[in-house]
């Protein structure tokens, strides 16, 4: 079994719409959406839903009204500013101390320190996981809550069901779409994989950003190809970059011109290469033929 990642060194790449392209050419692969911060695969794949979880990548304090006995020390340990003392009264005291949720950040001092066990450390909930049916065959994807944190987690997780789900049903590959940047989420989605695949476009920015998501898949020791997408729009850079990889021994497995196909085929709920037969089709072809000859 191989694992593809596709990554970005930033957004707007066009890294989903080639991972949507490679769903519908392999056909029988499992897909694992990873953008988990703005996950956009669903858009295309046009998933069925079957199987759904909530997730929980970390924990939050909460006080126990009745308990509280408004000592204070709650508050003097939290270095986040989350214990207030605007809580309700009890049978003790009128007042007592409550915990604000968007400051608290699960740290646990406060649990360890209350003198009257006033403190629950509650499993909160940061978003859901869904393992859903498209018509190239398994998907599994996440939806994070607002502003909520330990997308690591939750990428990590699609990953592990993702294999037990290729295992289960004899699929021989996954496609992963990981997520843009070099934060937490990258480096849980490309960890352990057999292969990533960096989509860059010809701007100085792509150009800059390629070269920190190459630096960080480097430092993982994994097989890492790159893709040039809009590759015609600067032909300037595109050569730069085309330079740049070849001094990282890496190599440039595929050119994709700019066609607003990728646009009118997301308005369409469809991947590129099923809305058209051109020639932009045939780059994103000849792209996926060399992914598959490197694995």
């Amino acid at each position: 079994m191989k694992e593809i990642v596709v990554i970005s060194g930033k957004g707007g790449t066009g890294k989903t719409s080639i991972v949507a392209s490679f769903a519908a050419l392999a056909r029988t692969a499992v897909m694992a959406d990873c953008d988990v911060d703005a996950a956009d695969l669903h858009l295309v794949l046009e998933p069925k839903v079957r199987h759904s979880a909530d997730f929980s990548g970390g924990k939050q304090a909460f006080i126990v009204t009745e308990k509280c006995i408004g000592c204070g020390k709650c508050r003097d340990v939290c270095n986040f500013d989350a214990i207030l003392f605007t809580g309700p009264a009890n049978d003790v005291i009128d007042k007592t101390y409550t915990v604000d949720p968007i400051a608290c950040e699960g740290c646990g001092v406060c649990v360890h320190f209350c003198p009257n066990d006033a403190i629950e450390f509650r499993d909160v909930v940061n978003g859901q996981w869904f393992i859903s049916d498209t018509r190239f065959g398994t998907m599994v994807h996440a939806r994070l809550g607002i502003a909520e944190e330990n997308s690591g987690k939750l990428v990590s997780l699609l990953r592990k069901k993702a294999k037990e789900i290729a295992v289960d049903r004899n699929n021989d590959l996954i496609i992963v779409d990981g997520s843009p940047g070099i934060g937490c989420p990258v480096i849980a989605s490309i960890t352990g994989a057999d292969l990533v695949l960096i989509v860059t476009e010809p701007t100085l920015s792509g150009k800059h950003d390629l070269d920190r998501i190459a630096d960080l898949a480097a430092g993982f020791n994994i097989p890492t190809l790159v893709a040039i997408n809009k590759c015609d729009l600067n032909p300037d850079v595109a050569q730069q970059i085309e330079t740049d990889v070849h001094k990282r021994n890496m190599k440039v497995v595929g050119k994709i011109r700019y066609d607003d196909a990728f646009t009118k085929a997301q308005i369409m709920k469809c991947s590129v290469v099923e809305y058209t037969g051109g020639a932009v089709s045939e780059d994103i072809k000849a792209l996926w033929r060399n992914i598959t000859y490197a694995c």
